[in-house]
This record gives structure tokens, C-alpha cells and sequence, in this order.
């Protein structure tokens, strides 16, 4: 039996930002995409069940990052933005760094925790995207974002677990490598990753700044390679 757990985690670091986590209560969901825009790679659904976890409020902006890292790699450059320009290796790096000044075990979230998350948990209204069905309200992307570039995080409503900006702003990594189906995904919530040699690309979930709706639908399922930099991807954090 879980122990009860504090709905938000802040932690808090000498010289660098605090940062919040909010708990996301165990459960299960039928992961995929069940919308008329259904990618293949978005199926077949298919249920899974995960432990509670803690995700972070926002994602890493760009004055935690650079606090950390001691750079700041972004094109848009402002301290309450998300940070982008990372590289799949580059958040690792970071949350190695962030590990060794906390004690913890932060990590980017597997694809099931992340898409569990954005659809609200165990409290889910249904939405197409990270709490509305229309997307204005809770996502910066192409029709409701000018001029071009990400946005200051949390300017947008919260979700149902009262998590932002996982729809649109910035693209962002999960642990997992990427496949063209959800056939043999695993159910119990952990990354798919294939051993023992991992495959070429990375998860990227939600949609960014420059996207159309359909990326930034909570089951959207985009993909990169682990070394790339771009202006249109962040990350977030996990706490198990």
C-alpha cells in the first residue's frame, strides 16, 4: 500500500530557482490515440497501470536550467521560458547534475507516465488536449501565438491535476526509445527500451510553439534523435 503522499512537492536549492512538483496518483488508462486523427504509431490502445509519481508543474525553464548547468542554450532567450536548444543527452546530463546537489532520483518521465499526466490522472475529463478541448486555453502553438517563440510558463489554464504547458510551448522528451506501434509496449507504466542496444530515436510528446492542434493532442507521439538540438524542445521532470 502507497504511504499518503503531499499533493505538491517545491523543491528548493541554494542559489537556483525552486521548482514544483505535483503528484500524479497511481492508477490506470487506456494509453493511445482513440481520435479521428489517430496516428498508427498512436495505437493500438491498450491498457496500462502505473504507481503514483510526482511530475513537474512546468517544464525545466530556462533559469533552473542554466542555475544548474551554468549555460543557457536557448534561442528564446528569457529565465521564466522553457528551456530548449537540449538534446535528449543534454536533459540526462542535467538531471545527473540536478541528482548529485538534491540526493534524489529525478528523471524524464516514460512515455505511459507523461501521457497519464497531460490527460489528467485518475481525475481525467476526457480532453483531447492537456485540460480543454480547445486548445487556446491551455497551449501556446500556431493560432494563438505571437509573436513566434515560446511563452513564460503557467500563463495558460492548468490541467485537471493542475499541471501546465503540456500542450504545445515546447516539444517534450521522454525516456523511451521510439516505435512505429504500441504493439508489446509495456502496461505497468515503465520506458520501452529496447536492449540491449537502444534504438535511434527518442520519444517527444506534446507539441510546440510553431505546431498545429494535432501534435499537441495528449496522445501525439513524435520522435527525434537523442543528439539533436532545436528551438522547439524542452523537457520535464519526474520524481518516482
Amino acid at each position: 500500500m502507497e504511504t499518503e503522499l503531499q499533493r505538491i512537492y517545491t523543491e528548493k536549492l541554494p542559489e537556483s530557482p525552486s521548482f514544483e512538483m505535483i503528484l500524479v496518483e497511481g492508477g490506470t488508462f487506456q494509453m493511445g490515440g482513440d481520435d479521428k486523427e489517430a496516428e498508427d504509431d498512436e495505437q493500438p490502445i491498450h491498457l496500462v497501470q502505473l504507481s503514483s509519481f510526482y511530475i513537474g508543474k512546468y517544464p525545466v525553464t530556462q533559469g533552473l536550467y542554466e542555475a544548474i548547468m551554468g549555460v543557457n542554450p536557448s534561442e528564446f532567450k528569457e529565465l521564466n521560458h522553457p528551456v530548449e536548444n537540449i538534446s535528449w543527452e543534454d536533459a540526462q546530463e542535467f538531471i545527473s547534475q540536478l541528482n548529485q546537489k538534491t540526493g534524489k532520483r529525478y528523471r524524464l518521465p516514460s512515455e505511459a507516465e507523461w501521457e497519464f499526466a497531460a490527460r489528467g490522472g485518475i481525475y481525467s475529463e476526457g480532453y483531447l488536449y492537456a485540460g480543454s478541448d480547445r486548445l487556446k486555453d491551455v497551449g501556446w502553438y500556431r493560432e494563438n501565438n505571437e509573436p513566434r517563440g515560446t511563452k513564460s510558463v503557467g500563463q495558460l489554464l492548468e490541467n485537471e491535476l493542475g499541471i501546465h504547458d503540456l500542450s504545445g510551448n515546447v516539444y517534450e522528451w521522454c525516456e523511451d526509445d521510439y516505435h512505429d506501434s504500441y504493439q508489446e509496449a509495456p502496461t505497468d507504466g515503465s520506458a520501452w527500451i529496447d536492449h540491449p542496444k537502444r534504438g535511434q530515436s527518442r520519444v517527444l510528446r506534446g507539441g510546440y510553439w510553431l505546431d498545429y492542434a494535432r501534435p499537441c493532442r495528449v496522445f501525439s507521439h513524435d520522435r527525434y534523435s537523442p543528439d539533436i538540438r532545436y528551438f522547439s524542445v524542452g523537457f520535464r521532470l519526474v520524481l518516482p
